[in-house]
Protein backbone atom coordinates (compact mmCIF):
# COMPACT_ATOMS: atom_id res chain seq x y z
CA UNK A 1 0.00 0.00 0.00
CA UNK A 2 1.26 3.47 -0.89
CA UNK A 3 -1.18 5.08 1.54
CA UNK A 4 0.46 7.30 4.14
CA UNK A 5 -1.69 8.43 7.06
CA UNK A 6 0.79 11.17 7.92
CA UNK A 7 0.85 12.58 4.38
CA UNK A 8 -1.42 15.15 2.75
CA UNK A 9 -4.90 16.25 3.79
CA UNK A 10 -6.60 13.58 1.64
CA UNK A 11 -4.84 10.75 3.44
CA UNK A 12 -5.18 12.47 6.80
CA UNK A 13 -8.96 12.58 6.40
CA UNK A 14 -9.10 8.88 5.61
CA UNK A 15 -7.07 8.17 8.74
CA UNK A 16 -9.43 10.31 10.82
CA UNK A 17 -12.51 8.60 9.42
CA UNK A 18 -11.60 4.91 9.56
CA UNK A 19 -10.59 2.57 12.36
CA UNK A 20 -6.83 2.64 12.93
CA UNK A 21 -4.88 0.61 10.41
CA UNK A 22 -7.96 -0.61 8.54
CA UNK A 23 -7.56 1.27 5.24
CA UNK A 24 -6.55 -0.65 2.13
CA UNK A 25 -5.82 1.47 -0.93
CA UNK A 26 -6.99 0.45 -4.40
CA UNK A 27 -5.48 1.93 -7.56
CA UNK A 28 -2.51 3.69 -5.99
CA UNK A 29 -0.44 3.32 -9.19
CA UNK A 30 -3.03 4.98 -11.43
CA UNK A 31 -1.95 8.26 -13.05
CA UNK A 32 -3.36 10.48 -15.79
CA UNK A 33 -3.02 8.87 -19.24
CA UNK A 34 -3.79 11.98 -21.30
CA UNK A 35 -0.79 13.76 -22.84
CA UNK A 36 -2.46 16.83 -24.35
CA UNK A 37 -1.13 20.25 -23.34
CA UNK A 38 2.02 18.60 -21.95
CA UNK A 39 0.02 16.95 -19.15
CA UNK A 40 2.52 14.07 -19.03
CA UNK A 41 5.10 16.50 -17.66
CA UNK A 42 3.02 16.99 -14.53
CA UNK A 43 3.19 14.53 -11.66
CA UNK A 44 -0.28 13.07 -10.97
CA UNK A 45 0.12 10.44 -8.22
CA UNK A 46 -3.07 8.36 -7.82
CA UNK A 47 -4.51 10.83 -10.35
CA UNK A 48 -5.49 13.12 -7.52
CA UNK A 49 -7.81 10.80 -5.59
CA UNK A 50 -7.10 8.15 -2.96
CA UNK A 51 -9.57 5.26 -3.18
CA UNK A 52 -10.01 2.09 -1.15
CA UNK A 53 -11.86 0.46 1.69
CA UNK A 54 -11.71 0.15 5.47
CA UNK A 55 -13.95 -0.16 8.50
CA UNK A 56 -15.79 2.19 10.86
CA UNK A 57 -16.43 0.55 14.21
CA UNK A 58 -16.21 -2.76 12.38
CA UNK A 59 -18.52 -1.72 9.51
CA UNK A 60 -17.08 -2.10 6.01
CA UNK A 61 -17.09 1.13 3.99
CA UNK A 62 -15.61 2.25 0.67
CA UNK A 63 -13.98 5.67 0.54
CA UNK A 64 -12.48 8.15 -1.86
CA UNK A 65 -10.62 11.27 -0.84
CA UNK A 66 -9.58 13.95 -3.32
CA UNK A 67 -6.05 15.28 -3.13
CA UNK A 68 -5.94 19.04 -3.73
CA UNK A 69 -2.14 18.94 -4.08
CA UNK A 70 -2.50 17.13 -7.44
CA UNK A 71 -3.71 19.63 -10.07
CA UNK A 72 -5.83 21.19 -7.29
CA UNK A 73 -7.85 17.98 -7.10
CA UNK A 74 -9.32 18.49 -10.57
CA UNK A 75 -11.30 15.51 -11.89
CA UNK A 76 -9.75 13.82 -14.90
CA UNK A 77 -10.65 10.65 -16.76
CA UNK A 78 -8.77 8.19 -14.53
CA UNK A 79 -9.73 10.13 -11.39
CA UNK A 80 -13.45 9.69 -12.14
CA UNK A 81 -12.98 6.06 -13.19
CA UNK A 82 -11.28 5.26 -9.88
CA UNK A 83 -14.27 6.61 -7.96
CA UNK A 84 -16.71 4.78 -10.25
CA UNK A 85 -14.78 1.56 -9.59
CA UNK A 86 -15.21 2.07 -5.84
CA UNK A 87 -18.95 2.41 -6.40
CA UNK A 88 -18.99 -0.80 -8.42
CA UNK A 89 -17.25 -2.68 -5.60
CA UNK A 90 -19.49 -1.16 -2.94
CA UNK A 91 -22.63 -2.34 -4.73
CA UNK A 92 -21.26 -5.87 -5.12
CA UNK A 93 -20.26 -6.08 -1.47
CA UNK A 94 -23.18 -4.10 -0.07
CA UNK A 95 -21.33 -1.38 1.83
CA UNK A 96 -21.68 2.43 2.07
CA UNK A 97 -19.62 4.82 -0.07
CA UNK A 98 -18.09 7.87 1.60
CA UNK A 99 -16.61 10.58 -0.60
CA UNK A 100 -14.36 13.36 0.69
CA UNK A 101 -14.40 16.24 -1.76
CA UNK A 102 -11.72 18.89 -2.25
CA UNK A 103 -11.69 19.71 -5.94
CA UNK A 104 -11.12 22.55 -8.39
CA UNK A 105 -13.56 21.07 -10.93
CA UNK A 106 -13.09 19.14 -14.14
CA UNK A 107 -9.59 18.89 -15.65
CA UNK A 108 -9.49 21.18 -18.69
CA UNK A 109 -6.59 19.31 -20.33
CA UNK A 110 -8.76 16.18 -20.66
CA UNK A 111 -12.05 17.80 -21.72
CA UNK A 112 -14.26 15.16 -23.40
CA UNK A 113 -12.45 12.24 -21.74
CA UNK A 114 -13.00 13.78 -18.31
CA UNK A 115 -16.65 14.52 -19.11
CA UNK A 116 -17.29 10.98 -20.33
CA UNK A 117 -15.75 9.46 -17.19
CA UNK A 118 -17.56 11.97 -15.00
CA UNK A 119 -20.87 10.98 -16.59
CA UNK A 120 -19.98 7.39 -15.74
CA UNK A 121 -19.63 8.44 -12.11
CA UNK A 122 -23.10 10.04 -12.18
CA UNK A 123 -24.45 6.77 -13.57
CA UNK A 124 -22.84 4.68 -10.85
CA UNK A 125 -24.26 7.01 -8.20
CA UNK A 126 -27.72 6.72 -9.71
CA UNK A 127 -27.50 2.93 -9.82
CA UNK A 128 -26.25 2.80 -6.22
CA UNK A 129 -29.13 4.95 -4.96
CA UNK A 130 -31.31 2.82 -2.69
CA UNK A 131 -28.79 -0.04 -2.83
CA UNK A 132 -26.04 1.28 -0.55
CA UNK A 133 -25.97 4.49 1.51
CA UNK A 134 -23.95 7.32 -0.04
CA UNK A 135 -22.30 10.02 2.06
CA UNK A 136 -20.36 13.08 0.88
CA UNK A 137 -18.10 15.28 2.99
CA UNK A 138 -16.97 18.59 1.49
CA UNK A 139 -13.69 19.96 2.82
CA UNK A 140 -12.72 22.34 0.02
CA UNK A 141 -14.19 23.35 -3.32
CA UNK A 142 -17.17 21.46 -4.76
CA UNK A 143 -18.40 23.48 -7.70
CA UNK A 144 -20.12 23.18 -11.07
CA UNK A 145 -20.94 19.66 -12.13
CA UNK A 146 -19.27 18.24 -9.04
CA UNK A 147 -22.03 19.85 -6.93
CA UNK A 148 -24.40 17.27 -8.42
CA UNK A 149 -22.42 14.53 -6.63
CA UNK A 150 -23.65 15.50 -3.11
CA UNK A 151 -27.09 16.03 -4.65
CA UNK A 152 -27.08 12.38 -5.70
CA UNK A 153 -25.93 11.12 -2.31
CA UNK A 154 -28.08 10.48 0.75
CA UNK A 155 -26.22 12.61 3.31
CA UNK A 156 -23.84 15.54 2.94
CA UNK A 157 -21.54 17.22 5.44
CA UNK A 158 -19.41 20.36 5.07
CA UNK A 159 -16.36 21.76 6.78
CA UNK A 160 -17.62 25.07 8.14
CA UNK A 161 -14.63 27.28 7.26
CA UNK A 162 -13.14 26.08 3.97
CA UNK A 163 -15.96 24.03 2.44
CA UNK A 164 -17.54 25.59 -0.66
CA UNK A 165 -20.51 24.11 -2.52
CA UNK A 166 -22.09 25.70 -5.61
CA UNK A 167 -23.31 25.00 -9.13
CA UNK A 168 -22.81 28.63 -10.15
CA UNK A 169 -20.37 30.72 -8.12
CA UNK A 170 -21.95 33.53 -6.05
CA UNK A 171 -20.52 36.19 -8.37
CA UNK A 172 -22.09 34.51 -11.41
CA UNK A 173 -25.62 34.80 -10.03
CA UNK A 174 -27.84 37.52 -11.46
CA UNK A 175 -27.91 40.66 -9.30
CA UNK A 176 -25.56 39.10 -6.76
CA UNK A 177 -21.94 39.17 -5.78
CA UNK A 178 -20.22 37.35 -2.97
CA UNK A 179 -20.23 40.25 -0.49
CA UNK A 180 -24.04 40.45 -0.77
CA UNK A 181 -24.73 36.75 -0.36
CA UNK A 182 -22.17 33.97 -0.37
CA UNK A 183 -24.32 31.09 -1.57
CA UNK A 184 -21.38 28.67 -1.46
CA UNK A 185 -20.88 28.59 2.31
CA UNK A 186 -21.69 25.72 4.62
CA UNK A 187 -24.15 27.92 6.50
CA UNK A 188 -26.10 28.82 3.34
CA UNK A 189 -26.13 25.26 2.02
CA UNK A 190 -27.29 23.82 5.35
CA UNK A 191 -29.76 26.51 6.42
CA UNK A 192 -31.18 27.84 3.13
CA UNK A 193 -30.51 25.30 0.37
CA UNK A 194 -31.03 22.29 2.63
CA UNK A 195 -28.51 20.09 0.84
CA UNK A 196 -26.18 19.74 3.83
CA UNK A 197 -26.98 17.63 6.90
CA UNK A 198 -24.22 18.80 9.22
CA UNK A 199 -21.34 21.26 9.41
CA UNK A 200 -18.33 21.66 11.67
CA UNK A 201 -14.57 21.34 11.82
CA UNK A 202 -12.87 18.54 9.91
CA UNK A 203 -12.76 16.42 13.07
CA UNK A 204 -16.42 17.12 13.84
CA UNK A 205 -17.52 16.23 10.31
CA UNK A 206 -15.62 12.93 10.39
CA UNK A 207 -17.09 12.16 13.81
CA UNK A 208 -20.62 12.83 12.53
CA UNK A 209 -20.07 10.46 9.62
CA UNK A 210 -18.76 7.73 11.91
CA UNK A 211 -21.85 8.09 14.12
CA UNK A 212 -24.18 7.98 11.11
CA UNK A 213 -22.56 4.90 9.59
CA UNK A 214 -23.05 3.04 12.86
CA UNK A 215 -26.80 3.84 12.86
CA UNK A 216 -27.86 3.01 9.30
CA UNK A 217 -27.94 -0.30 7.39
CA UNK A 218 -24.99 -1.19 5.16
CA UNK A 219 -27.26 -1.88 2.19
CA UNK A 220 -30.87 -2.48 1.19
CA UNK A 221 -30.86 -6.20 2.03
CA UNK A 222 -28.60 -6.98 4.99
CA UNK A 223 -29.38 -4.91 8.05
CA UNK A 224 -26.72 -5.18 10.73
CA UNK A 225 -27.46 -1.78 12.25
CA UNK A 226 -28.95 -3.20 15.44
CA UNK A 227 -27.06 -2.93 18.70
CA UNK A 228 -27.67 -4.15 22.24
CA UNK A 229 -30.02 -1.95 24.22
CA UNK A 230 -28.63 -1.07 27.64
CA UNK A 231 -31.54 1.24 28.46
CA UNK A 232 -34.69 0.23 30.37
CA UNK A 233 -37.33 -0.84 27.84
CA UNK A 234 -40.07 0.31 30.23
CA UNK A 235 -38.37 3.57 31.17
CA UNK A 236 -40.93 6.26 31.89
CA UNK A 237 -40.27 9.56 30.15
CA UNK A 238 -41.28 12.03 32.82
CA UNK A 239 -42.55 15.44 31.64
CA UNK A 240 -42.39 14.33 28.00
CA UNK A 241 -45.53 16.37 27.30
CA UNK A 242 -43.42 19.49 27.89
CA UNK A 243 -41.46 18.58 24.74
CA UNK A 244 -44.53 18.51 22.49
CA UNK A 245 -43.39 21.75 20.87
CA UNK A 246 -39.68 20.95 20.57
CA UNK A 247 -40.04 17.40 19.32
CA UNK A 248 -36.29 17.12 18.81
CA UNK A 249 -36.05 16.96 22.60
CA UNK A 250 -38.95 14.48 22.71
CA UNK A 251 -37.23 12.14 20.25
CA UNK A 252 -33.96 12.22 22.18
CA UNK A 253 -35.87 11.55 25.41
CA UNK A 254 -37.62 8.40 24.18
CA UNK A 255 -34.56 6.99 22.37
CA UNK A 256 -32.25 4.36 23.87
CA UNK A 257 -29.69 6.20 26.02
CA UNK A 258 -31.09 9.45 24.54
CA UNK A 259 -29.30 8.90 21.20
CA UNK A 260 -30.68 11.12 18.41
CA UNK A 261 -28.87 11.76 15.13
CA UNK A 262 -30.66 14.71 13.53
CA UNK A 263 -30.41 15.20 9.77
CA UNK A 264 -30.56 18.57 8.01
CA UNK A 265 -30.60 20.18 11.44
CA UNK A 266 -30.46 23.80 10.26
CA UNK A 267 -32.93 23.44 7.38
CA UNK A 268 -36.71 23.77 7.75
CA UNK A 269 -36.51 23.54 11.54
CA UNK A 270 -40.30 23.25 11.77
CA UNK A 271 -39.90 19.66 10.55
CA UNK A 272 -37.54 17.36 12.47
CA UNK A 273 -35.93 14.35 10.78
CA UNK A 274 -33.33 11.98 12.16
CA UNK A 275 -32.52 8.58 13.61
CA UNK A 276 -33.22 7.23 17.08
CA UNK A 277 -32.89 3.76 18.60
CA UNK A 278 -35.65 1.79 20.27
CA UNK A 279 -34.60 -1.52 21.85
CA UNK A 280 -31.43 -1.35 19.74
CA UNK A 281 -33.35 -0.92 16.46
CA UNK A 282 -32.69 2.12 14.27
CA UNK A 283 -35.89 4.10 13.68
CA UNK A 284 -36.32 7.01 11.28
CA UNK A 285 -38.21 9.86 12.94
CA UNK A 286 -40.24 12.66 11.33
CA UNK A 287 -41.89 15.23 13.58
CA UNK A 288 -43.60 18.61 13.44
CA UNK A 289 -41.89 21.22 15.62
CA UNK A 290 -43.08 24.65 16.75
CA UNK A 291 -40.18 25.59 19.04
CA UNK A 292 -36.45 25.00 19.10
CA UNK A 293 -34.64 25.57 22.38
CA UNK A 294 -30.94 26.31 22.49
CA UNK A 295 -28.50 25.38 25.25
CA UNK A 296 -29.38 28.56 27.18
CA UNK A 297 -33.12 27.84 27.06
CA UNK A 298 -33.91 30.49 24.45
CA UNK A 299 -36.64 29.44 22.01
CA UNK A 300 -37.05 29.98 18.28
CA UNK A 301 -40.74 29.67 17.41
CA UNK A 302 -42.58 28.40 14.32
CA UNK A 303 -46.21 28.07 13.35
CA UNK A 304 -47.71 24.58 13.58
CA UNK A 305 -48.00 24.29 9.82
CA UNK A 306 -46.58 22.29 6.95
CA UNK A 307 -44.13 24.28 4.84
CA UNK A 308 -42.71 23.63 1.39
CA UNK A 309 -39.18 23.11 2.73
CA UNK A 310 -40.40 21.00 5.63
CA UNK A 311 -42.30 18.67 3.30
CA UNK A 312 -39.30 18.35 0.98
CA UNK A 313 -37.08 17.51 3.94
CA UNK A 314 -39.52 14.88 5.21
CA UNK A 315 -40.07 13.35 1.75
CA UNK A 316 -36.37 12.74 1.10
CA UNK A 317 -35.94 11.26 4.56
CA UNK A 318 -38.95 8.92 4.30
CA UNK A 319 -37.77 7.70 0.89
CA UNK A 320 -34.34 6.88 2.33
CA UNK A 321 -35.87 4.98 5.25
CA UNK A 322 -38.19 3.00 2.99
CA UNK A 323 -35.36 2.13 0.57
CA UNK A 324 -33.28 0.71 3.41
CA UNK A 325 -36.13 -0.88 5.41
CA UNK A 326 -35.84 1.51 8.36
CA UNK A 327 -39.14 1.77 10.31
CA UNK A 328 -40.67 5.25 10.48
CA UNK A 329 -42.04 7.07 13.52
CA UNK A 330 -43.94 10.35 13.31
CA UNK A 331 -44.83 12.83 16.05
CA UNK A 332 -47.73 14.89 14.76
CA UNK A 333 -48.63 18.43 15.87
CA UNK A 334 -49.93 20.38 12.88
CA UNK A 335 -52.86 22.71 12.21
CA UNK A 336 -52.61 23.48 8.49
CA UNK A 337 -50.37 24.89 5.77
CA UNK A 338 -48.09 27.90 5.57
CA UNK A 339 -50.03 30.68 3.90
CA UNK A 340 -47.71 32.98 1.93
CA UNK A 341 -47.59 34.00 -1.70
CA UNK A 342 -44.13 32.47 -2.09
CA UNK A 343 -45.05 29.12 -0.53
CA UNK A 344 -48.26 28.78 -2.53
CA UNK A 345 -46.23 28.21 -5.71
CA UNK A 346 -44.97 24.85 -4.46
CA UNK A 347 -47.20 23.95 -1.52
CA UNK A 348 -49.60 21.56 -3.23
CA UNK A 349 -46.86 19.59 -4.98
CA UNK A 350 -44.54 19.42 -1.96
CA UNK A 351 -47.34 18.18 0.31
CA UNK A 352 -48.36 15.71 -2.41
CA UNK A 353 -44.82 14.32 -2.57
CA UNK A 354 -44.71 13.88 1.21
CA UNK A 355 -48.16 12.29 1.20
CA UNK A 356 -47.03 9.89 -1.53
CA UNK A 357 -43.83 9.06 0.35
CA UNK A 358 -45.75 8.09 3.48
CA UNK A 359 -48.39 6.13 1.55
CA UNK A 360 -45.84 4.39 -0.67
CA UNK A 361 -43.52 3.34 2.18
CA UNK A 362 -43.96 -0.33 3.13
CA UNK A 363 -41.81 -0.22 6.27
CA UNK A 364 -43.45 -0.32 9.73
CA UNK A 365 -45.06 3.06 10.36
CA UNK A 366 -46.18 4.40 13.74
CA UNK A 367 -47.71 7.80 14.47
CA UNK A 368 -48.04 9.55 17.83
CA UNK A 369 -50.33 12.59 17.91
CA UNK A 370 -48.72 14.79 20.55
CA UNK A 371 -50.74 17.98 20.05
CA UNK A 372 -53.11 19.27 17.41
CA UNK A 373 -53.89 17.30 14.26
CA UNK A 374 -56.14 19.35 12.01
CA UNK A 375 -57.44 18.94 8.51
CA UNK A 376 -55.66 17.48 5.52
CA UNK A 377 -52.31 18.58 6.95
CA UNK A 378 -52.86 15.96 9.67
CA UNK A 379 -53.89 13.39 7.08
CA UNK A 380 -50.61 13.96 5.22
CA UNK A 381 -48.57 13.36 8.40
CA UNK A 382 -48.68 9.55 8.38
CA UNK A 383 -52.31 9.20 9.46
CA UNK A 384 -54.18 5.91 9.71
CA UNK A 385 -55.82 6.57 6.35
CA UNK A 386 -52.39 6.90 4.70
CA UNK A 387 -51.32 3.50 5.97
CA UNK A 388 -49.90 4.05 9.45
CA UNK A 389 -49.83 0.65 11.15
CA UNK A 390 -50.33 2.00 14.66
CA UNK A 391 -51.57 5.43 15.75
CA UNK A 392 -51.33 6.63 19.35
CA UNK A 393 -52.55 9.90 20.83
CA UNK A 394 -51.74 11.72 24.04
CA UNK A 395 -54.79 12.60 26.19
CA UNK A 396 -54.53 16.32 25.39
CA UNK A 397 -54.41 15.76 21.61
CA UNK A 398 -56.98 17.36 19.31
CA UNK A 399 -57.89 15.54 16.11
CA UNK A 400 -60.32 16.88 13.54
CA UNK A 401 -61.04 19.53 10.95
CA UNK A 402 -60.07 22.61 12.93
CA UNK A 403 -60.03 24.30 16.31
CA UNK A 404 -63.38 23.69 18.03
CA UNK A 405 -64.02 27.38 18.74
CA UNK A 406 -63.54 28.28 15.08
CA UNK A 407 -65.76 25.37 14.00
CA UNK A 408 -68.54 26.60 16.29
CA UNK A 409 -68.30 30.12 14.83
CA UNK A 410 -68.62 28.75 11.30
CA UNK A 411 -71.54 26.45 12.11
CA UNK A 412 -73.41 28.97 14.32
CA UNK A 413 -72.79 32.29 12.65
CA UNK A 414 -75.41 34.32 14.53
CA UNK A 415 -75.09 32.67 17.94
CA UNK A 416 -74.23 34.61 21.09
CA UNK A 417 -71.00 34.11 23.04
CA UNK A 418 -72.55 31.71 25.56
CA UNK A 419 -73.98 29.50 22.83
CA UNK A 420 -70.71 29.53 20.92
CA UNK A 421 -68.83 28.43 24.03
CA UNK A 422 -71.32 25.62 24.61
CA UNK A 423 -71.18 24.44 20.99
CA UNK A 424 -67.38 24.64 20.92
CA UNK A 425 -67.17 22.41 23.98
CA UNK A 426 -69.60 19.95 22.41
CA UNK A 427 -67.68 19.97 19.13
CA UNK A 428 -64.41 19.33 20.92
CA UNK A 429 -65.86 16.32 22.72
CA UNK A 430 -67.76 14.86 19.77
CA UNK A 431 -65.39 15.63 16.89
CA UNK A 432 -61.93 16.73 18.10
CA UNK A 433 -61.07 14.60 21.12
CA UNK A 434 -58.69 11.64 20.94
CA UNK A 435 -61.46 9.49 22.40
CA UNK A 436 -63.74 10.45 19.52
CA UNK A 437 -61.03 9.45 17.02
CA UNK A 438 -60.36 6.23 18.93
CA UNK A 439 -64.04 5.28 18.85
CA UNK A 440 -63.93 5.55 15.08
CA UNK A 441 -60.75 3.47 14.83
CA UNK A 442 -58.53 6.33 13.66
CA UNK A 443 -56.47 6.11 16.87
CA UNK A 444 -55.46 2.72 18.25
CA UNK A 445 -54.81 3.80 21.82
CA UNK A 446 -54.72 6.89 24.01
CA UNK A 447 -51.48 6.77 25.98
CA UNK A 448 -49.90 8.84 28.71
CA UNK A 449 -46.89 10.81 27.43
CA UNK A 450 -44.62 9.19 30.02
CA UNK A 451 -45.42 5.75 28.58
CA UNK A 452 -44.61 6.69 24.96
CA UNK A 453 -41.25 4.91 24.84
CA UNK A 454 -42.73 1.67 26.19
CA UNK A 455 -45.58 1.67 23.68
CA UNK A 456 -43.33 2.47 20.73
CA UNK A 457 -40.90 -0.32 21.56
CA UNK A 458 -43.79 -2.74 21.77
CA UNK A 459 -45.31 -1.52 18.50
CA UNK A 460 -42.13 -1.72 16.45
CA UNK A 461 -41.32 -5.13 17.90
CA UNK A 462 -44.77 -6.34 16.88
CA UNK A 463 -44.34 -4.84 13.40
CA UNK A 464 -40.87 -6.31 12.88
CA UNK A 465 -42.09 -9.00 10.46
CA UNK A 466 -44.42 -6.70 8.52
CA UNK A 467 -44.81 -7.54 4.82
CA UNK A 468 -46.84 -5.38 2.50
CA UNK A 469 -47.21 -5.43 -1.28
CA UNK A 470 -48.03 -2.58 -3.62
CA UNK A 471 -49.70 -2.65 -7.05
CA UNK A 472 -47.35 -3.98 -9.71
CA UNK A 473 -45.88 -1.02 -11.60
CA UNK A 474 -42.53 0.35 -12.71
CA UNK A 475 -42.66 3.31 -10.31
CA UNK A 476 -44.96 6.10 -9.23
CA UNK A 477 -44.92 9.51 -10.88
CA UNK A 478 -45.64 11.87 -7.98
Amino acid sequence: MSYNATGNSASRRIAGLLDDGSFVEIGSAVTARNTDFNLQAKDTPSDGVITGYGVIDGNLVYVYSQDATVLKGAVGEMHAKKIANIYEMAMKMGAPVIGMVDCAGLRLQEAADALEAFGGLYFKQAMASGVVPQITAIFGMCGGGLAVVPGLTDFTFMEAKDGRLFVNSPNALENNEISKCDTSTAEYQSRTAGLVDGIGTEEEVLSQIRSLVCMIPANNEDDLSYEECLDDLNRACADLENAAEDTGIALATISDSNVFFETKKEYAKEMVTGFIRLNGMTIGAVANRSKVYDAEGNAESFDKVLTVDGCKKATDFINFCDAFSIPVLTLTNVTGYEATKESEKDMAKSVAKMTYAFANATVPKVNVIVGQAYGSAYVAMNSKSLGADMVYAWPNAEIGMMDSALAAKIMYVDADAETLEEKAAAYKELQSSPLSAARRGYVDAIIEPADTRKYLIGAFEMLFTKREDRPNKKHGTV
